[in-house]
């Protein structure tokens, strides 16, 4: 399995990998021993998209060699590009879209079955139609082991009814759809009493849920249950939508010690004209009162947020009120991206598209000064103990053990393998642009 995207796209892969494991299959260390091959797909930018084609070049020549390889393609791209990809990609043998998960066994089967290739690509309106169709797993994500990861992601709406003038995505997940509080808070008690520690909420505007009144619960009600199941000792959410934050729910938020502080609260872009032609339903000055209430209600508050440059008839000037932006609300990191165009959404037929050096450099100075205020604010925690949820060995130093602090910093520390799993505190020693490096308390 191989996967591009966001955490819905991982969370779709895990939840791929558990019900293929439930079926007798076995992950495999290289795709040339495999026979299966999946790849969970994105269309939010060029950038992924592009992986996958050469990623498909690869599984070519392997199934040209072992022709008895099943090549399947779910996800955001598998649902928007399935013409293209038959057409360009011949050799795929199945294609299950969004929706859809739940069906990758039966693909698969059916694929090898007939020889023919499969497509499983509908979406639904409701829930209700979510749950008719059986395309959405509804049992949590458990390891082999049947274990719990240390933190689970539990989705709690699909789709999204914004429709940004630049974004994809409701065209590829569909339109809202919350799962009912008993759904969910079965599967958060199923995951704790399998060993999760920290649950992370997923929708694509977390904090809309329930707005339609068909679940009889709203995002701040739902909050209140999740954080009474026993054995959860962490909560996060992403991503809310800023114009969905309501003083209900801020309050909420500051109640509820379990929620974690640490918000991710896109802004894309700082200025109001450019907000407008992205049909983000808010300007600067409402998500700056919403910014300032947050850090209000929540003590030691980290904010992320997500950045673009590059929108068709951006000015320097507009550009530049994106900066002032960052350097007045100190974000302590921000995903920053060039603006691509999407086939199919609004603003990839606007008028005034950028050139690609442009949107480069520009990139890089938003990069320059959001990468110093991280460095800054990261450096101001030397020499303060934080509380790190130990989640394994370092990919990158078998040496040291990683985890995240409740404001979402990643901290890299030498320790026993005995504290994987617990909650312990570390004192920073080092400041990185990623977060810390430091040294395991005493007692742990």
């Amino acid at each position: 399995m191989t996967t591009f995207g966001c955490q819905m796209s991982e969370h779709d892969s895990e939840q791929a990998t558990s019900l293929l494991l439930a079926e007798g299959f076995e992950e495999v260390e290289s795709v040339e021993d495999a026979g299966v091959a999946l790849i969970n797909t994105c269309s939010v930018r060029e950038r992924p998209e592009n992986k996958v084609w050469s990623l498909l070049g690869r599984l070519k020549e392997i199934k040209d060699a072992h022709p008895q390889l099943v090549i399947g393609v779910m996800g955001c791209m598998a649902q928007k590009e399935h013409d293209d990809l038959i057409r360009r990609a011949p050799y795929i043998d199945f294609v299950a879209g969004t929706a859809n998960v739940g069906r990758v066994p039966g693909l698969i089967e059916q694929a090898r079955k007939t020889g023919e290739r499969q497509s499983a690509l509908d979406l639904p309106r409701t829930i209700q139609d979510l749950k008719l169709m059986e395309v959405q797993p509804e049992e949590p994500v458990l390891q082999p082991n049947g274990l719990a990861p240390l933190r689970p992601y539990v989705y709690i709406m699909y789709g999204c009814d914004k429709f940004c003038t630049f974004c994809i995505v409701p065209y590829v997940r569909g339109r809202e759809r919350s799962r009912t509080p008993e759904a969910i808070l079965s599967e958060v008690r199923t995951l704790a009493r399998a060993g999760a520690k920290e649950i992370i909420l997923l929708g694509q505007t977390v904090n809309s849920y329930g707005k339609r009144g068909d679940v009889g619960i709203d995002f701040a009600g739902l909050l209140r249950q999740i954080h009474d199941v026993d054995g959860i000792e962490r909560i996060r959410f992403t991503s809310p939508y800023p114009k969905d934050f309501s003083d209900s729910l801020i309050a909420t938020l500051g109640e509820l010690p379990k929620i974690c502080e640490h918000i991710h609260l896109p802004l894309q872009s700082g200025d109001d004209e450019i907000l407008r032609r992205m049909m983000r339903r808010y300007s600067v000055s409402h998500y700056r009162d919403r910014l300032e209430r947050l850090r209000a209600a929540i003590s030691n508050l980290s904010v992320t947020t997500d950045l673009m440059v590059g929108f068709p008839g951006e000015t320097e000037e507009q550009f530049t009120h994106t900066l002032e932006c960052v350097e007045e609300f100190q974000f302590d990191a921000a995903y920053t991206f060039i603006f691509s165009p999407r086939e199919g959404t609004v603003a990839a037929t606007m008028p005034d598209q950028m050139a690609k050096e442009v949107k480069s450099d520009r990139l890089v100075s938003l990069a320059d000064v959001q990468n110093r205020i991280t460095l800054e604010k990261n450096g101001r925690r030397v020499g303060s103990t934080v509380e790190v949820l130990v989640e394994g060995p370092s990919k990158n130093d078998p040496f040291s053990l990683t985890g995240h602090t409740r404001t979402n910093r990643t901290v890299h520390f030498p320790g026993p393998p005995r504290v994987i799993g617990q909650i312990v505190q570390v004192k920073v020693e080092r400041a990185h642009p990623w977060g810390f490096s430091g040294e395991l308390l005493q007692g742990a």
